[in-house]
């Protein structure tokens, strides 16, 4: 918060404490910083030192990245994991030994958080050969690094921060942020000319080795407690024994091949040769690296096996480190950004202007835009009356599209492309949310390697319809080891770069804008400190108690609209009905109205309902529940009404959307019968079509409920029947949309709609 703000919130404090004779603990916003100066809670002072070029120089016209010195501003890494150990937020989200788990239903394994995993055990095994280490918790290290432009119109403004985070600490732990990831250093970005950028190999080998030799340097205080074990307090505040290791490193496909020292367009995890990706092959080790290197030449390693043989990757300064071993899986890199945005959805338009002429083949991509730009709105889903349509894009723009197209792209492309092709997204969608189940089990990952094989069957119609040549792409190749990596590493959803592009926000991107645009990074390591401390200091006042209750007061919602439902009162008195005769087995609707209690008193009227569920595979709170709300407006936002539709629990005993009805919600209200409050919805049902999901798509499909006399199907029913929020896409078939068409007028005027199982993550695990 800027400091006049700081100031002007400390004068409105004063003022209210004015009766009392009293003031506010601060004066101004400088006596506020100094007192969280002198917080000891959290305190990991910022170091640095300085590097520069060292090797050989040209006796004329030396580059000036040659004479340049970078100053690293860095973190001891072991205190800042000593703050996570501590940090009472983690007592019950940690684990403090590697395990097995297993369903007490049927006996199969499943993996969950890291320590689930194999690489724990396997290296809790190799530790315990050291009898000294016994007894000692084993606390791996999780790395993140990735470069970040906090602007792009100001110049180079442009940053590398390094994260760190324990694989202790649970997964939702970890998404959620909870100061679980916190920034150990911003890495020295080498800069030079053009002339020198793209044509100069020693920049080139200088650059990359400079990577390397600041995390071997700013990771060396983690050395000593690899090997022989330190003593640390931890959130349950007993004190430990701690060993120390390099656990699985987060980073995109352009980071891993800088971490791996491999060429691009090789696999940083096996030994596939980047001209037959697909063929089987070994696994990549440190010790099959360090054989080539010692025997073989630089530009056989380049050619030969993808190796960049004059650099020597950090981890060979720690024991038990092996770089090809701890790279974690990328879900966003890999599959959504890389797999789903830059090869599929590229793919679909290449197919399109192959088989269309260039106006045909426009017209069709205007039309599927306009499909994505008819989606109704959804929690979390941006939406884009123009499509893509856009003359400047920013990167929140980029994001919340990208988002949508991997949310609706399916149904958008249905009746444009072979069937084929909308089973290969389809097969790839299933994929992708199948590896993001926050508990996988041994049943999950044969439908993952079933979806995985589906999805390889259905894209050769890619290439028989020579869209493409080869699918030899190292995003898509790291698909075939997920399996093999969550046995290894757990759920990945707690290991995946979104955690750390969504802390750049933070640490990075925040902290610039509320800098002076002077001297800037200084005042961004005083903003990280300040953060870090009040965060420290937050959660040791929960602890002591010193944060429960509140001095805020709910205020009541007074609003009360009149209904437009004419039979809104018979609906009322069958709801009652039913609510005072849980027992009676008739339809509610089906009973006399003389048997139903008569209601003429005041009803309350809103515009939203908060839904509150456990959705730990989905981005939430670090006890894995989420909320979000459903809205009911006849005015949204001073633009178009916007009634949202629903889950309805209606047989808690059958799985997924045989138990489950969809509706739409007309109107949320309450009111008060005889003393008991009943809060309620005015629906409109949808009644599913067949039996099944359809075949091409995997996703139920449902249309608007009507009654006898064809008119439609509304009742009223109790606000806890309510699961949560559903999403419909229409069916779109090969019908065009018309340019005119809004987004909130899809749900009146499609026929037919498909419950998108691929809203989100939660979505995908309840309407299969």
């Amino acid at each position: 918060m800027p400091a006049a703000q700081v100031n002007k919130l400390l004068d409105l404090w004063a003022s209210t404490l004015k009766k009392q004779d009293d003031k506010p603990p601060f004066a101004d916003y400088r006596d506020l910083y100094k007192t969280i100066d002198k917080t000891p809670l959290g305190d990991v002072k910022w170091e640095s030192f300085s590097v520069c070029y060292n090797g050989e120089r040209p006796d004329t016209d030396v580059p000036p990245w040659m004479d340049q010195v970078f100053e690293v501003w860095y973190r001891d890494t072991q205190e800042v994991i000593r703050n996570m150990l501590a940090n009472p937020d983690y007592a019950q989200e940690f684990d403090y030994r590697p395990y097995r788990e297993f369903s007490t239903d049927s006996s199969e394994r499943q993996w969950k958080d890291f320590m689930s995993g194999d690489w724990a055990w396997d290296q809790a095994d190799i530790i315990s050969e050291d009898p000294e280490s016994h007894g000692s918790t084993f606390v791996p290290v999780v790395l993140g690094s990735d470069k970040t432009m906090v602007s792009v119109a100001t110049g180079n403004n442009e940053y590398y921060p390094l994260y760190a985070s324990i694989s202790n600490v649970c997964n939702n732990v970890r998404r959620a942020h909870c100061d679980a990831v916190s920034i150990i250093t911003f890495l020295a970005i080498p800069k030079t000319t053009k002339e020198h950028a793209t044509g100069d190999v020693k920049f080139r080998k200088f650059r990359r080795q400079l990577f390397h030799c600041l995390l071997s340097k700013i990771l060396e205080t983690l050395c000593p407690a690899i090997t022989k074990y330190k003593v640390a307090c931890f959130s349950d505040r007993h004190f430990r024994r701690v060993i120390y290791g390099l656990g699985p490193y987060i980073a995109d496909y352009e980071e891993q091949v800088l971490l791996t020292c491999i060429v691009r367009g090789w696999c940083p995890r096996c030994l596939s040769s980047h001209i037959n990706l697909d063929k089987p092959a070994d696994w990549c080790c440190r010790h099959h690296t360090d054989v080539l290197v010692e025997e073989g030449t630089v530009d056989a390693l380049w050619d030969e096996y993808g190796i960049v043989g004059d650099l020597v990757p950090f981890t060979n300064d720690f024991a038990r480190a092996d770089i090809h071993e701890i790279i974690a899986p990328d879900i966003l890199h890999q599959l959504i950004k890389g797999t789903f945005k830059d090869h599929l959805v590229d793919r679909i338009e290449k197919y399109l202007y192959q088989m269309h002429s260039k106006k045909d083949a426009e017209r069709i991509m205007d039309d599927i835009d306009r499909r994505i730009a008819a989606i109704p709105a959804f929690a979390g889903l941006q939406c884009f009356p123009q499509g893509r349509g856009f003359k400047q894009w920013t990167g929140d723009d980029s994001k919340a599209l990208m988002k949508v197209f991997f949310h609706v792209y399916l149904s958008a492309i249905e009746g444009y492309v072979p069937v084929d092709m909308v089973r290969t997204f389809r097969a790839f969608l299933e994929f992708c949310y199948l590896v993001r189940c926050s508990v996988i089990t041994e049943k999950t990952l044969e439908q993952i390697q079933e979806a995985l094989d589906q999805f390889h069957r259905y894209q050769e119609n890619f290439e028989t319809l020579n869209v493409v040549s080869t699918f030899l792409l190292p995003r898509q190749h790291s698909l075939q080891h997920y399996i093999l990596l969550i046995r290894l590493f757990g759920a990945p959803n707690g290991l995946c770069s979104s955690i750390t592009e969504a802390k750049h926000i933070k640490v990075v991107k925040e902290p610039w804008r509320r800098s002076s645009q002077y001297k800037v990074l200084g005042q961004m390591l005083v903003t990280n400190q300040h953060l870090d401390k009040l965060a420290a200091s937050r959660a040791d006042f929960t602890q002591c108690k010193m944060l429960d209750g509140t001095c805020l007061s709910a205020a009541a919602l007074e609003v009360a609209l009149k209904l437009s439902i004419p039979h809104l009162p018979n609906l009322l008195r069958h709801f009652l009905f039913s609510q005072l005769n849980p027992d009676d087995p008739r339809d509610p609707s089906e009973v006399p109205l003389a048997c139903c209690p008569q209601f003429d008193d005041k009803i309350n009227i809103f515009n939203s309902a908060c839904s509150r569920f456990f959705a730990p595979s989905d981005l939430s709170g670090i006890s894995g529940m989420r909320h979000e709300y459903i809205r009911a407006c006849p005015i949204w936002r001073n633009k178009h009404p916007r009634f949202d539709c629903v889950f309805v629990n209606m047989n808690p005993g059958l799985d997924s959307m045989r138990g489950m009805d969809v509706t739409r919600v007309l109107s949320f209200f309450s009111f008060t019968y005889k003393a008991k409050l009943y809060p309620c919805a005015v629906v409109w049902w949808f009644d599913t079509i067949r039996d099944l999901p359809n075949e091409d798509t995997r996703m139920w499909v449902v249309q608007p409920a009507h009654n006898a006399n064809n008119m439609p199907h509304i009742s009223i029913i109790h606000i806890n029947s309510i699961y949560r929020a559903a999403h419909l896409i229409p069916v779109y078939g090969t019908q065009l949309v018309p340019p005119q068409h809004q987004h909130y007028q899809t749900y009146d005027v499609s026929c037919h709609f498909y419950v998108n199982k691929y809203a989100d993550h939660h979505s995908f695990e309840i309407a299969f």
